[in-house]
């Protein structure tokens, strides 16, 4: 399984990536060694996450959310419930 999430960067603009383990994903982007965007825009606060069933399920889901507008983006985040994911 695999999840797609999205993090709030410190200047307030959206990285969206997948992850095996979010957690851990995002433990890397913290400490500096995640992704060249998320390095220059630090400190980052998870804001969404979807579940996978397979990478290419993940894979095709990221480029479709990376193709959303700004304000679909915030719709979909205010989907989410932060206390059951």
């Amino acid at each position: 399984m695999y999840f797609l999430y999205i993090v709030e960067c410190s200047d307030g603009s959206y990285y969206t990536g997948i992850a095996k383990n979010v957690e851990q994903r995002l433990e890397r982007h913290r400490s500096g060694r995640g992704a060249k965007y998320t390095r220059a825009r630090l400190p980052i606060a998870l804001v969404y996450t979807e579940e996978c069933a397979d990478l290419s399920s993940a894979m095709k889901r990221e480029i479709a959310v990376k193709k959303l507008q700004r304000t679909e983006k915030r719709k979909l985040i205010s989907t989410y419930d932060r206390g059951t994911s």
